[in-house]
């Protein structure tokens, strides 16, 4: 249970069973500290609530769901690369993640090319259509994001400010993993 959200029992914890699953439970790390928990899950109850605000109307930009806006943000971020190499930053299978190639390609977003190194793979690059699209939604995301913050007192905000190296550490943390922060 949080102060934000006291309904919520605690983190997802994943199902050993199935990969990628998560069953409702909680989870205290034996190596953290109980306030980095605490901390921990109501940073992890308020994104819950704001990712939504982030992502927008279903359907606002045709087929764009948050894996393919999260693909086409690896592409501008990494540039080209192999479908492998995208379902590795993505953490997603491979036949998920060229299941996704095909839609972006169908959809004009990316564009395939026979990869030089070994003409029987492809390297998948964002179009300008792509690129264009991803800027967009960015902006989107980020002008719904400022009607909230709007919304916060002036010591909120400054709060906020305050706390945004730290969160852009935890982050670049999460970044050096593979996954791609700028979804």
């Amino acid at each position: 249970m949080t102060a934000l959200d006291p309904t919520t029992p605690g983190p997802a914890t994943p199902d050993p069973a199935t990969p990628g699953s998560a069953t409702p439970g909680p989870v205290t790390p034996t190596h953290a500290a109980p306030e980095s928990v605490e901390l921990a899950e109501r940073l992890r109850t308020a994104l819950q609530y704001l990712l939504p605000a982030l992502r927008g109307a279903r359907g606002e930009h045709g087929d764009l769901t948050p894996s393919r806006q999260a693909a086409l943000a690896a592409l501008a971020t990494h540039g080209s690369m192999r479908i492998s190499t995208l379902a590795t930053r993505l953490r997603i299978a491979l036949p998920t993640t060229s299941r996704m190639v095909e839609l972006l390609d169908a959809s004009g977003w990316i564009e395939r090319t026979p990869d030089p190194e070994d003409r029987r793979a492809s390297l998948i690059t964002l179009t300008d259509a792509g690129r264009e699209l991803l800027s967009a939604v960015r902006h989107e995301a980020a002008a719904r994001l400022a009607t909230r913050i709007d919304k916060l007192s002036i010591e909120e905000r400054r709060t906020l400010a305050a706390a945004l190296p730290a969160l852009e550490s935890l982050a670049a943390d999460d970044s050096a993993a593979g996954a791609d922060p700028e979804r």
